[in-house]
Protein backbone atom coordinates (compact mmCIF):
# COMPACT_ATOMS: atom_id res chain seq x y z
CA UNK A 1 0.00 0.00 0.00
CA UNK A 2 0.98 3.46 -0.78
CA UNK A 3 2.17 5.68 1.91
CA UNK A 4 0.28 8.57 2.90
CA UNK A 5 1.46 11.59 1.14
CA UNK A 6 0.49 15.55 1.26
CA UNK A 7 0.91 17.83 -1.41
CA UNK A 8 1.35 21.82 -0.46
CA UNK A 9 0.66 24.61 -3.07
CA UNK A 10 1.78 27.52 -2.39
CA UNK A 11 0.78 29.13 -6.30
CA UNK A 12 -1.49 27.57 -8.27
CA UNK A 13 -5.80 27.83 -8.79
CA UNK A 14 -6.41 27.21 -5.06
CA UNK A 15 -2.93 26.93 -2.70
CA UNK A 16 -3.12 25.06 0.31
CA UNK A 17 -2.57 21.33 1.18
CA UNK A 18 -4.11 18.46 -0.35
CA UNK A 19 -4.09 15.00 0.14
CA UNK A 20 -3.86 12.94 -3.03
CA UNK A 21 -2.03 13.64 -6.62
CA UNK A 22 -5.02 14.05 -7.75
CA UNK A 23 -6.55 16.94 -6.16
CA UNK A 24 -2.89 18.32 -6.43
CA UNK A 25 -2.58 18.12 -10.34
CA UNK A 26 -5.74 19.88 -10.50
CA UNK A 27 -4.48 23.15 -8.88
CA UNK A 28 -1.33 23.19 -10.65
CA UNK A 29 -1.80 21.54 -14.03
CA UNK A 30 -1.49 24.31 -16.55
CA UNK A 31 -0.98 27.18 -14.31
CA UNK A 32 2.31 28.84 -15.04
CA UNK A 33 5.03 29.39 -12.29
CA UNK A 34 3.27 27.06 -10.21
CA UNK A 35 5.13 26.21 -6.77
CA UNK A 36 4.29 22.89 -5.40
CA UNK A 37 6.08 19.83 -3.49
CA UNK A 38 5.18 16.63 -1.37
CA UNK A 39 5.55 15.98 2.42
CA UNK A 40 5.89 12.81 4.35
CA UNK A 41 3.87 14.19 6.75
CA UNK A 42 0.73 16.51 7.43
CA UNK A 43 2.86 18.55 9.81
CA UNK A 44 5.49 18.81 7.70
CA UNK A 45 3.40 20.05 4.96
CA UNK A 46 1.69 22.72 7.03
CA UNK A 47 4.82 24.12 8.68
CA UNK A 48 6.29 24.22 5.04
CA UNK A 49 2.89 25.42 4.16
CA UNK A 50 2.74 28.75 6.70
CA UNK A 51 6.74 29.49 5.86
CA UNK A 52 5.54 30.44 2.28
CA UNK A 53 7.13 30.16 -0.79
CA UNK A 54 10.30 28.30 -0.64
CA UNK A 55 13.73 29.34 -2.04
CA UNK A 56 14.51 27.90 -5.97
CA UNK A 57 18.05 26.91 -4.07
CA UNK A 58 15.95 24.09 -1.98
CA UNK A 59 15.35 22.29 -5.07
CA UNK A 60 18.75 21.26 -5.01
CA UNK A 61 18.10 19.33 -1.46
CA UNK A 62 14.81 17.19 -2.79
CA UNK A 63 16.09 13.87 -3.72
CA UNK A 64 14.75 14.19 -7.36
CA UNK A 65 14.92 16.98 -9.56
CA UNK A 66 11.40 18.74 -9.70
CA UNK A 67 9.05 20.45 -7.24
CA UNK A 68 8.07 16.24 -5.79
CA UNK A 69 9.41 13.19 -7.38
CA UNK A 70 7.92 12.61 -10.93
CA UNK A 71 7.36 15.92 -11.86
CA UNK A 72 9.87 19.06 -13.33
CA UNK A 73 9.37 22.36 -12.16
CA UNK A 74 7.22 23.95 -14.55
CA UNK A 75 8.25 27.26 -13.74
CA UNK A 76 11.71 26.81 -15.12
CA UNK A 77 13.89 27.11 -18.69
CA UNK A 78 14.29 23.99 -20.43
CA UNK A 79 17.51 24.10 -23.45
CA UNK A 80 18.58 21.03 -26.15
CA UNK A 81 20.64 20.80 -28.93
CA UNK A 82 19.95 18.78 -31.75
CA UNK A 83 22.79 17.60 -34.27
CA UNK A 84 22.85 16.57 -38.28
CA UNK A 85 25.80 14.15 -37.54
CA UNK A 86 28.41 14.23 -34.73
CA UNK A 87 29.91 16.56 -36.09
CA UNK A 88 27.46 17.81 -38.72
CA UNK A 89 24.42 20.98 -38.43
CA UNK A 90 23.76 21.51 -35.26
CA UNK A 91 21.27 24.23 -33.15
CA UNK A 92 20.52 24.83 -29.84
CA UNK A 93 17.02 26.87 -28.02
CA UNK A 94 15.45 27.51 -24.61
CA UNK A 95 12.15 27.04 -24.30
CA UNK A 96 9.69 27.57 -21.19
CA UNK A 97 8.83 24.59 -19.28
CA UNK A 98 5.73 25.46 -18.43
CA UNK A 99 4.45 27.12 -21.87
CA UNK A 100 6.60 25.13 -24.01
CA UNK A 101 7.27 28.66 -25.90
CA UNK A 102 10.72 29.53 -27.52
CA UNK A 103 12.73 31.63 -25.69
CA UNK A 104 15.86 31.90 -28.12
CA UNK A 105 16.77 29.51 -30.92
CA UNK A 106 20.59 29.78 -32.29
CA UNK A 107 22.17 28.30 -35.63
CA UNK A 108 22.41 26.06 -37.49
CA UNK A 109 25.83 26.17 -37.45
CA UNK A 110 28.04 23.83 -40.12
CA UNK A 111 29.58 22.00 -38.21
CA UNK A 112 29.33 20.68 -34.55
CA UNK A 113 28.69 18.91 -31.59
CA UNK A 114 25.48 18.18 -29.56
CA UNK A 115 27.89 18.31 -26.54
CA UNK A 116 28.89 21.56 -27.80
CA UNK A 117 25.32 22.95 -28.40
CA UNK A 118 23.95 21.62 -24.89
CA UNK A 119 27.13 23.43 -23.32
CA UNK A 120 26.21 26.70 -25.50
CA UNK A 121 22.21 26.46 -24.75
CA UNK A 122 22.74 26.19 -20.86
CA UNK A 123 25.26 29.19 -20.39
CA UNK A 124 23.01 30.98 -23.06
CA UNK A 125 20.05 30.24 -20.51
CA UNK A 126 22.04 31.47 -17.51
CA UNK A 127 22.89 34.60 -19.33
CA UNK A 128 19.42 35.61 -20.56
CA UNK A 129 18.12 34.81 -17.17
CA UNK A 130 20.55 36.94 -14.91
CA UNK A 131 19.85 39.80 -17.76
CA UNK A 132 15.98 39.33 -16.61
CA UNK A 133 16.31 38.65 -13.37
CA UNK A 134 14.78 36.01 -13.22
CA UNK A 135 16.13 33.51 -10.41
CA UNK A 136 14.48 30.09 -11.63
CA UNK A 137 15.96 26.71 -12.81
CA UNK A 138 17.77 25.88 -16.32
CA UNK A 139 16.76 21.90 -16.90
CA UNK A 140 19.48 20.34 -19.20
CA UNK A 141 19.44 16.46 -20.58
CA UNK A 142 23.18 16.30 -21.21
CA UNK A 143 25.21 15.52 -17.95
CA UNK A 144 28.37 16.36 -20.34
CA UNK A 145 27.20 19.85 -20.48
CA UNK A 146 26.19 20.17 -16.95
CA UNK A 147 29.76 19.18 -16.08
CA UNK A 148 31.32 21.24 -18.51
CA UNK A 149 29.20 24.23 -17.36
CA UNK A 150 30.27 23.40 -13.62
CA UNK A 151 33.95 23.01 -14.97
CA UNK A 152 33.66 26.55 -16.84
CA UNK A 153 35.34 24.60 -19.66
CA UNK A 154 34.20 22.94 -22.80
CA UNK A 155 36.21 19.94 -22.55
CA UNK A 156 35.67 19.03 -26.83
CA UNK A 157 37.65 16.85 -29.04
CA UNK A 158 36.19 18.92 -31.79
CA UNK A 159 38.96 19.91 -34.16
CA UNK A 160 38.83 24.00 -34.61
CA UNK A 161 38.79 24.70 -38.73
CA UNK A 162 36.90 27.35 -40.76
CA UNK A 163 33.84 25.48 -40.89
CA UNK A 164 33.24 25.91 -37.55
CA UNK A 165 34.94 28.95 -36.31
CA UNK A 166 32.03 30.95 -35.12
CA UNK A 167 30.82 28.11 -32.88
CA UNK A 168 34.67 28.33 -31.22
CA UNK A 169 34.10 32.17 -30.71
CA UNK A 170 31.20 31.50 -28.73
CA UNK A 171 32.20 28.53 -26.81
CA UNK A 172 35.36 30.91 -25.70
CA UNK A 173 32.70 33.53 -25.28
CA UNK A 174 30.32 31.28 -22.93
CA UNK A 175 33.60 30.08 -20.86
CA UNK A 176 34.38 33.78 -19.93
CA UNK A 177 30.86 34.58 -19.20
CA UNK A 178 30.90 31.39 -16.94
CA UNK A 179 34.53 32.67 -15.12
CA UNK A 180 33.67 36.07 -14.66
CA UNK A 181 30.08 35.92 -13.69
CA UNK A 182 27.99 34.74 -10.84
CA UNK A 183 23.94 33.27 -10.76
CA UNK A 184 21.85 31.37 -8.73
CA UNK A 185 19.91 29.38 -10.82
CA UNK A 186 20.12 25.92 -10.37
CA UNK A 187 21.21 23.65 -13.36
CA UNK A 188 18.77 20.77 -13.19
CA UNK A 189 19.48 17.02 -14.85
CA UNK A 190 16.03 16.68 -17.06
CA UNK A 191 14.68 12.92 -16.01
CA UNK A 192 13.64 11.75 -19.61
CA UNK A 193 13.20 8.57 -18.38
CA UNK A 194 10.09 9.69 -16.08
CA UNK A 195 9.06 12.83 -18.09
CA UNK A 196 9.81 11.98 -21.56
CA UNK A 197 11.54 14.33 -23.81
CA UNK A 198 12.36 17.33 -22.56
CA UNK A 199 10.43 20.48 -24.21
CA UNK A 200 12.93 22.16 -25.14
CA UNK A 201 13.46 19.06 -27.71
CA UNK A 202 14.18 19.50 -31.59
CA UNK A 203 12.02 16.34 -32.29
CA UNK A 204 14.30 14.69 -34.74
CA UNK A 205 15.17 11.22 -33.39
Amino acid sequence: MAKQKFYVVWKGRESGIFRSWKECEEKIKGFEGARYKSFETEGEAREAFAAGVPSYNSIKQIKKPGAFAGHPVLDSLSVDAACSGNPGVMEYRGVSTATKNEIFHQGPFPEGTVNIGEFLAIVHGLSYLKKHNLPIPVYSDSMTAIKWVKDKKANTKLTRNQKNEELFILVERAENWLRTNSYNNPILKWDTASWGEIYADFGRK
